[in-house]
């Protein structure tokens, strides 16, 4: 089971790191075994986050993420995107931007730290929503009970999780961003951009929130009725069958879990530029990290840990929610990405351990009433 779903993993792992000591030597070697541990470390909430979505998916969208999920996660976010930023706030041509990458690393690395207010309040504003509207929902199965109690009350309230989104992205902006720094040689105030960007996100996780989260009650409802559908035509002898409305939610999911993955990854694109500006080797080591998140989603999907360990998936929104919260302050602050990749680490281990105290509670429960 292991090596049929990291065997992939292994394999990019393994190309990965002779690519390394072929363009670099035994030093490229061990700057992309780092890079490696650090997308680990960084989207472990990620996988477990996407397993809950993943797992309401058939297996060839489930191979779909694998694949081409695969090839847009680390292709276009962990090569692509960085370019992109520095041909946006370079006022530069991509072509242009991979020359200054190549030939220049320490100006294509500074570019990206000058972008990174706008990329954090993007994606900040994304994972916050995300924490917010799980917080905010009354679900059978509560971890913090005493916080997550009134929480659900709260979250009665029609658009409670935007209003709040807006009010921290005003005062972030007020903040953190309003001390107006040098860019080549102008001044540029950080708080238009901060907000702006943090908009964007907001209506980026609306927009594909919103289309995923409508297709998966049409796909509801189609299962509802297809099953009624079924069992007419057992009477009647007539095969039956609905797809389309399955593929269409199940694109718009993966559509969803491919923003996920991009809002999840700026952190560990610009705490790469901390390690290392080549990006050959940040696209190895992102690259393969990449990899190892989406054989563990599909891990936790195909062993049902999320329905064995129920407050997983508590810890791995907690755990977005504390990285939206340093996103915000990094506009300002630098962080460590120790520290980064520590809080979510954290919160799962602590929700794992919970997890496994509630088993063993009910289980020893169920022995006593036996008895």
């Amino acid at each position: 089971m292991v090596l049929k779903t990291f065997g992939w993993s292994f394999a990019v792992t393994a190309l990965g790191l002779v690519a390394a000591v072929l363009y670099g030597g035994w030093e490229a070697f061990g700057v992309v075994a780092i890079l490696t541990i650090l997308e680990i470390s960084l989207s472990f909430d990620n996988a477990v986050v996407n397993a809950g979505i993943l797992k309401k998916m058939n297996a060839f969208w489930q191979k779909i993420f694998l694949t081409v999920g695969v090839l847009i996660a680390v292709f276009g976010m962990r090569l692509v995107f960085p370019i992109v930023i520095v041909a946006i706030s370079a006022k530069i041509g991509p072509i242009d931007a991979v020359d200054l990458a190549v030939s220049e690393p320490d100006r294509y690395k500074q570019l990206v730290t000058d972008a990174h207010p706008s990329i954090a309040a993007f994606g900040g504003m994304f994972l916050l929503m995300i924490f917010l509207d799980f917080i905010f929902e009354d679900r059978d199965i509560k971890w913090l009970a005493w916080l997550e109690r009134p929480l659900a009350k709260l979250g009665k309230i029609d658009m409670l999780s935007a209003c709040i989104a807006l009010i921290v992205l005003v005062v972030t902006s007020m903040t953190f961003a309003v001390h107006a720094h040098q860019h080549g040689g102008v001044h540029v105030d950080k708080a238009q951009t901060v907000l702006i960007s943090g908009i964007l996100g907001l209506i980026t996780y609306m927009i594909v929130g919103g289309l995923s989260g409508y297709f998966e009650n049409k796909l509801e409802e189609e299962e509802e009725h297809e099953h009624e559908l079924e069992e007419e035509a057992k009477k009647s002898g007539k095969p039956v069958s609905v797809v389309a409305m399955a593929g269409k939610a199940a694109f718009f999911m993966f559509l969803y879990l491919e923003v996920l993955d991009a809002s999840f990854s700026f952190d560990g694109v610009i705490g790469a530029f901390a390690i290392t500006s080549d990006i050959v080797i940040m696209a190895l080591g992102l690259g393969i990290g990449a990899m190892y998140v989406r054989s563990l989603t599909v891990y936790l999907v195909r062993q049902g840990t999320l329905d064995d360990y129920v407050y997983l998936e508590h810890g791995a929104h907690y755990a977005i929610g504390a990285l939206a919260v340093l996103l915000l302050v990094t506009i300002q602050y630098e962080i460590n990405e120790v520290i980064t990749g520590l809080v979510g680490v954290v919160l799962i281990a602590w929700s794992f351990w919970s997890s496994v105290r509630r088993n063993k509670r009910l289980e020893l429960e169920g022995s006593t009433a036996e008895a």
